[in-house]
């Protein structure tokens, strides 16, 4: 599969920080790609670029308004981050407890 016919997942899509924050501001409202390109450093085409692999794992999609086209945020997707980080959530409280337990717990050669 070349690159540019490759699908992105949403694991990969959020692996960028960049693209992390252009979810965090579109979680806040729709914006056209200048609006959110003048939250960063780097260029326009840069963040069409992020907006393309975003688009890619279905958290983003882009509409026609006028002139512009203008993002919003599918947060469905993230339900299966979600699932996968919890799993490893329980896997560290759990292994926390144990570890609270066995500081706390009296040793035997101090009784």
């Amino acid at each position: 599969m070349s690159s540019s016919a490759q699908k992105y997942d949403v694991f990969q899509a959020i692996a960028d920080p960049t693209r992390r924050e252009v979810l965090k501001l579109l979680a806040e409202k729709e914006m056209p790609i200048s609006e959110i390109t003048s939250h960063f450093r780097v260029t326009r085409t840069a963040i069409a670029k992020h907006l393309h692999i975003l688009s890619e794992a279905e958290l983003v999609s882009g509409r026609k308004t006028g002139r512009e086209k203008r993002y919003r945020l599918h947060p469905e997707p993230l339900a299966e981050l979600h699932e996968w980080l919890s799993y490893y959530e329980q896997f560290w409280n759990n292994k926390l407890s144990m570890l609270k337990h066995l500081v706390e717990e009296p040793n035997e050669n101090e009784k």
